[in-house]
């Protein structure tokens, strides 16, 4: 869109490349290249989910959308996957701007991406984690609050934006709550220079995810959603329904046997041998201080969301929410998503010019 207030050009949007000060989230089973290269060429910043990627279909994703658009895009990557560098080392000869993490990635990948030139930006649910990673050097940090979809901390967005954009001097991502462009005005007062939404961008026409679990997040209200530590063993929020109940009521014997199982599932899915699966679960035992139990729920986790999110297995699939999913009623293009948002926040901000008048 033209006209855009200065206000809206932010640190960020010089930083990355971007015409607009926002980021569609790295999403496992939703931020496909798809989703990602309409979100970049619309003017934000689209983030491939590289997570559950091989080093084969990562470097053919990438492929995918770099002949989609010109325009910066990121991938998510996890810091714990046993093939994290050579995952790095495809990002950076293939040129890609940004690398995210769910986690925060170690020192020594930190460095190979600054040595690189890609902009590293890791997520954060506490101000003790912003500043850890950015004494390591980051560039910038996604602060996500309780109101996020997916893993999410204690502390709202209202409250751990300003608290995190006082605590460092990089730019600032506000999570949680977003989906319009009073969001976009209000995360801006807070200091952010951006926002990062999951929940809006898994509801747009370019989401790969089936048409009927999208009518099932259009049908959630703002109490749709729970809070859980039974998918994975670290807490996550997502839609109260399928199999959420069942696995809360469930013996810890229970879920841990239902957890191996679609471990084992999710090993031949992926490709990846017995000793390669091994050495990640070791890793983020290591780096997450995880009991055995909680690595082998980690790895059920991309089962329980592809039944939920691919395969449109409300029985026994999960679905990551934020809670402003209440707020989302259609399913614009991407296109249409961020020049509204734009839209928005240029009158919310016009408004309060006419008042200084």
């Amino acid at each position: 869109m033209t006209g855009v207030d200065p206000a809206l050009h932010t640190e960020l949007c010089e930083l990355l490349g971007i015409r607009y000060p926002i980021i569609q989230t790295g999403m496992g089973w939703v931020s496909d290249p798809r989703l990602t290269a309409a979100t970049s060429a619309a003017g934000g910043l689209g983030i491939l989910s590289g997570a559950l990627l091989n080093t084969t279909e990562l470097r053919a994703a990438i492929q995918q959308i770099k002949q989609s658009t010109d325009a910066s895009f990121g991938v998510n990557l996890r810091s714990d996957h046993a093939q994290a560098a050579e995952m790095a080392e495809i990002l950076i000869n293939e040129g890609v701007r940004v690398a995210s993490f769910a986690l925060a990635p170690k020192p020594e990948l930190i460095a190979r991406f600054k040595e690189a030139g890609v902009i590293v930006i890791p997520s954060i649910g506490a101000r003790r984690h912003a500043e850890k990673v950015a004494a390591q050097g980051v560039d910038a940090v996604i602060a996500q609050g309780a109101e996020g979809g997916g893993h999410t901390g204690q502390v709202p967005t209202g409250l751990l934006i300003p608290q995190v954009v006082d605590a460092v001097s990089i730019p600032v991502i506000a999570a949680g709550g977003f989906f319009d462009g009073r969001g976009l005005v209000a995360a801006l007062s807070y200091g952010a220079q951006g926002i990062a939404m999951g929940t809006r961008f898994l509801l747009t026409q370019e989401s790969p995810v089936a048409d009927s679990v999208k009518r099932r997040y259009l049908a959630a209200a703002v109490t749709d959603t729970v809070v859980t530590k039974q998918i994975d063993g670290v807490p996550q929020r997502v839609l109260r329904a399928g199999p959420v109940a069942e696995l809360e009521r469930a013996n810890p014997v229970t879920r841990l046997a239902r957890a191996a199982s679609n471990a084992v599932a999710f090993r031949r899915l992926s490709g990846d041998s017995w000793p390669s699966l091994i050495r990640e679960g070791l890793a983020m035992k290591r780096s997450n201080e995880l009991s055995w139990s909680q690595v082998v729920m980690a790895a059920n986790a991309p089962m329980l969301y592809r039944a939920g999110l691919v395969e449109a297995r409300e029985d026994v699939g999960v679905t990551a929410s934020g809670q402003v999913v209440g707020l989302i009623d259609d399913l614009p293009t991407c296109a249409e998503l961020l020049e509204r948002i734009m839209r928005q926040a240029n009158e919310v901000i016009e408004r309060f010019h006419v008042g200084d008048r």
